[in-house]
């Protein structure tokens, strides 16, 4: 085992202490940077290994948490009163907590408390398709380079707009100073968990942005790369079951520290949505080892 990932298990697994910190403080308004900052990790990391283990996105999981802390409280013995609770669960008014609650359980906090209802479990992830994932033995130097294409702001809520980018892309190839056939997903974190998506082409380093497109800069960047065999037409799937395998389970384990710099979507020039045994890789970039 790497010192790295020594150290990592010795200082306990990122996630599992933002979770404990969730559950020690499930009453309090917490914020994305504050749980990032419990795990270790940026906003942007947090949220995706977050969302890609257990299915929901931390702000999401918080929110349920604090609701279902307050249910506890209204189905005890001694309930407190409705504006104090709501004072103690980071709301500015009764109102905005009737509205949280009620979103949450379908009734108001009142009519919860006196029907006498429970709260139920807080819901996480549902089952995916096998990602048919391999991961090359070290990580990888790649040289930097530039891509222009069409791109748009998600979060794990919005994540499923993003194949809709694609025919966007396609309908304008080849474009000018296009560089080769492959093509890349592109993505950029943000400070607040969401991300910035490019479907995307190479184009050459002194090319002019196309028309009606953007243009970013790649680095050069050492990555963790991991090829995915796909089989069967349903694309989308495929991903999103790759995404929550390599950020939930493959990267956590890995021993090795995220880099600071896009995550890349590599489709080789024969790639087809709905091809049958084809593959794509998923460039992750991590820190290089320092050397003895």
């Amino acid at each position: 085992m790497s010192e790295t990932a020594a150290a990592s298990r010795q200082a306990g697994d990122p996630l599992d202490r933002a979770m404990r910190h969730i559950e020690a403080h499930r009453l309090e308004l917490l914020t994305l940077e504050a749980l990032a900052a419990v795990a270790g990790l940026s906003a942007y990391h947090f949220a995706r290994e977050f969302a890609a283990r257990f299915g929901v996105s931390p702000m999401a999981y918080a929110r349920a948490r604090r609701m279902a802390a307050a249910a506890e409280l209204l189905s005890g013995e001694a309930p407190p009163a409705l504006i104090d609770l709501a004072f103690d669960c980071g709301f500015e008014s009764q109102e905005g907590f009737t509205r949280a609650f009620k979103r949450a359980y379908g009734v108001s906090p009142g009519r919860f408390r006196r029907a006498d209802l429970k709260p139920e479990p807080t819901p996480m992830s549902e089952t995916m398709p096998a990602a048919h994932l391999t991961m090359m033995s070290a990580p990888v130097r790649k040289p930097g380079f530039r891509v222009a294409g069409i791109s748009g702001v998600f979060d794990e809520t919005t994540r499923n707009q993003i194949p809709a980018l694609w025919p966007q892309l396609v309908a304008r190839l080849p474009l000018p100073g296009q560089t080769g056939f492959e093509t890349f997903g592109v993505c950029w974190g943000d400070v607040d968990g969401r991300f910035q998506y490019m479907a995307a082409a190479p184009i050459a380093a002194d090319a002019p942005e196309p028309a009606g497109l953007e243009a970013r800069d790649v680095p050069a960047q050492t990555y963790l790369i991991f090829r995915q065999q796909l089989t069967g037409p349903e694309l989308h799937p495929q991903m999103q079951a790759a995404a929550r395998e390599i950020w939930g389970e493959r990267l956590p384990k890995s021993g090795h520290k995220l880099a600071r710099g896009p995550d890349l979507e590599f489709y080789p020039p024969d790639f087809e949505p709905g091809m049958r045994d084809g593959w794509v890789e998923w460039w992750i970039p991590v820190e290089e080892a320092l050397k003895d």
